[in-house]
């Protein structure tokens, strides 16, 4: 028989989380276990009650997550296995038998309503606002009647697990935001290269001096190694120490990449590998040729003929 797996998520039913693990094809149909946050996810896989959990690492509007970059760095033990795109879509719903028209008060979970403010301000523009815990609580709130509210801001989502009337939909003031969700398992060896592929790493610099972070992107640029996430996050130990959190495109299979890593671990013991694993977006990763894998292979069987004596033209 085969084994049941367990996937933790950010719940209840009707997260943009749950939409990302929707995305999974190997989690459907197992077992899904919601929980309240990134610090008890992660626990559920390091300590055995998860396979894999399912987090938000970065919003096309807010940017990196932050809960979740300070866990990864902090937490030994973890590996990002894949990574997922949800767009993020907010819907106006209301207990049934409500109409646009009855609608006073709305709850929302402070960041959603942010985000449809234009609309909300345009569309009910005498509305006052009821904060919610999440976009979850805010449509169970009118449901329950826990909030006095009269319709609330969520995710799409909560309409297939809740009886709920639909007043409007594509109500965010941004068509284009996308929250990036990542796959996170224990430590395994890396997927094979697919040629879509991202390495993510959190690195620290040991000594703050000018030019310190130069170097550390010129082991990627001298290398032809784009990068599409660079962010600072402190340390916490003292101000002026940071840590920086990196998405590179390639794998760690790739001459490239490996010899990127070596460099960057020559002068920077405190980095963290968080993962080789396919682009959600499959775009595959292009570069000169003089960056190619032969061209470094190359170098490298120089080099060890100059070591061995051996004849070289």
């Amino acid at each position: 028989m085969t084994e049941r797996r367990t996937y933790s998520y950010l719940g209840p039913a009707g997260t943009f989380t749950e939409a990302a693990l929707d995305q999974v094809p190997e989690a459907r149909g197992q077992d899904w276990r919601p929980v309240h946050n990134v610090g008890e996810a992660l626990a559920d896989v390091l300590e055995g009650r998860s396979h894999a959990a399912m987090i938000a690492i970065e919003n096309s509007v807010e940017g990196g997550v932050t809960t979740t970059l300070d866990a990864l760095a902090t937490l030994p033990g973890l590996r990002i296995v894949g990574e997922y795109l949800v767009k993020v879509d907010f819907m106006l719903v209301a207990a049934p038998g409500t109409a646009l028209d009855d609608v006073r008060v709305v709850a929302a979970h402070p960041v959603a309503y942010a985000q449809c403010h234009r609309w909300l301000g345009e569309t009910l523009p005498s509305h006052q606002h009821v904060p919610a815990a999440s976009n979850v609580a805010s449509a169970l709130g009118i449901l329950d009647g826990t909030l006095p509210a009269d319709a609330a801001v969520a995710a799409p989502g909560i309409v297939r697990h809740h009886d709920l009337t639909v007043l409007a939909d594509d109500i965010g003031d941004n068509d284009n935001a996308v929250t990036r969700f990542v796959l996170v398992t224990r430590t395994i060896a890396p997927a094979p290269p697919t040629g879509a592929d991202k390495t993510s790493l959190i690195v620290e610099l040991p000594q703050d001096h000018p030019g310190a972070l130069l170097e550390l992107l010129e082991q990627f640029s001298t290398r032809g190694i784009n990068l599409s996430l660079l962010q600072s996050r402190p340390i916490g130990d003292a101000l002026g120490r940071y840590r920086f959190v990196l998405d590179a495109d390639g794998h760690i299979h790739d001459e490239r990449m490996a010899d990127a890593l070596l460099g960057i671990r020559r002068f920077s013991p405190g980095v963290v590998f968080l993962g080789s694993y396919p682009r959600a977006d499959r775009k595959i990763v292009n570069y000169p040729d003089r960056y190619a894998d032969d061209v470094f292979v190359e170098a490298r069987d120089w080099l060890r003929s100059l070591v061995s004596g051996a004849p070289t033209q």
